[in-house]
């Protein structure tokens, strides 16, 4: 199969579906981290889900489990990218090198706050929940 405009035009929505779908597997254990305990991380021991930390794994939390379905994808990314440029700003950004992220361990915090920001821009991509209820919605 020739790498054309066909070719890329089918396969990037589903390239952008595996991107959700994987980031937000990848985000999910970030929130259940904090508000489970699973998979356990020392930090969050004793963590009060009422304090910035546990609002944050809310929003991660619930976050994720929206952009895992494709469900209010754009609103629930925007969300989570601030809440990921808020945190990179609040906890890496005070260790000093703030332009490079790679000496302040905030890599991580950067890297998903783009992520976030590219489907709060572009969508879901293909198998999502967004999508259907847009065809239900064009059918009606």
């Amino acid at each position: 199969m020739p790498l054309n405009d066909a070719f890329y035009s089918t396969w990037a929505p589903r390239a952008q579906a595996v991107l959700r779908i994987v980031t937000a597997y990848l985000f999910i254990t970030h929130g259940t981290a904090k508000l489970f305990g699973a998979p356990h991380v020392g930090a969050f021991d004793n963590l009060h889900v009422f304090s910035l930390i546990g609002l944050a794994g809310i929003i991660e939390l619930v976050g994720s489990v929206l952009l895992l379905l494709g469900l209010f994808t754009r609103p629930a990314a925007f969300i989570m990218c601030g809440e990921m440029a808020f945190a990179y700003f609040i906890g890496h950004a005070g260790q000093g090198f703030v332009l490079v992220p790679m000496l302040n361990r905030g890599e991580l915090a950067v890297l998903y706050c783009f992520v976030f920001l590219f489907f709060a821009a572009a969508g879901p991509g293909a198998w999502s929940l967004d999508g259907m209820r847009g065809r239900r919605t064009a059918i009606a």
